[in-house]
């Protein structure tokens, strides 16, 4: 799908099966009207490029998780997005927290831990953006830099007050992000808006792409039909829907093959 072609219209033809796209979502106190409570929510340009890719998004709150929890779950999804939001907690990888990181969410690290897990030992297609990537290298025994300023020098990766800087990134040209973005010349320019990336990659990812200065933007898990992760915010850039759609065609295949051999 080219970055400005239009989806089809989930379920315009007889034989359309949209596939089920799960998106895990935050959970913080949030006002609306009168009400100061509480709430799982995600910013409608995740879910929305879900349904222009022509899938079906369905949200995924953090709750008390178990394996039989977390399997019934992606029993009913054909496809997972580990979505951004704040920091993991650096407990998960043996680190002490800096100044800068976040306020532990165990509850969230807890749920979209399992998820990935059983979603990798299944196969079933993920997409992973930004805290995601992060999530995806922990949950695997990798590590991450828990303040890039520290690293880079200064605040290009985010620049604060919900700006979104805009940083060059090169794809490797034999991964499977490189397909999905298909042949282009240069850099590609992406929104970011993370203060932590990527430190020590675990086993059994591989990079694939990275900024000019070594920062890891893009990591993959060859052991999934569709397995991406990327440090960058997709969702950001409207007219182009290209890893979504990507992920979507992943996981209209795999729910193919699963009534297959139902």
């Amino acid at each position: 799908m080219n970055a400005s072609e239009p989806a089809a219209e989930p379920g315009s033809t007889p034989d359309a099966r949209p596939p089920v796209i799960g998106l895990t979502t935050y959970l913080e106190q949030s006002q609306t009207g009168v009400w100061d409570v509480r709430a799982a929510f995600l910013p409608q340009s995740y879910f929305e490029a879900v349904t222009r890719a022509g899938g079906i998004a369905v949200l995924l709150p953090p709750q008390p998780v178990s394996p039989v929890i977390a399997a019934r779950v992606l029993d009913a999804l054909d496809g997972l997005i580990i979505t951004g939001g704040k920091d993991v907690d650096p407990a998960r990888y043996g680190q002490d927290a800096h100044p800068a990181t976040d306020e532990p969410r165990p509850d969230r690290d807890a749920w979209e831990d399992e998820l990935l897990r059983q979603a990798l030992a299944r196969g079933l297609p993920f997409l992973g953006i930004c805290r995601g990537a992060q999530m995806l290298n922990i949950a695997l025994g990798g590590t991450l830099h828990q303040h890039l300023p520290d690293v880079v020098g200064d605040t290009r990766y985010q620049a604060g007050g919900g700006i979104f800087n805009v940083v060059d990134v090169e794809v490797e040209p034999e991964s499977r992000l490189h397909g999905v973005l298909g042949a282009q010349a240069g850099p590609l320019q992406v929104p970011v808006y993370h203060h932590q990336s990527i430190d020590r990659v675990a086993d059994g990812l591989v990079v694939t792409a990275r900024t000019a200065d070594g920062v890891v933007q893009a990591v993959e898990f060859g052991s999934v039909p569709f397995g991406v992760a990327v440090q960058w915010h997709p969702e950001q850039t409207a007219e182009d829907i290209r890893l979504f759609a990507g992920l979507v065609d992943a996981a209209r295949e795999y729910e193919h093959d699963r009534k297959a051999h139902a």
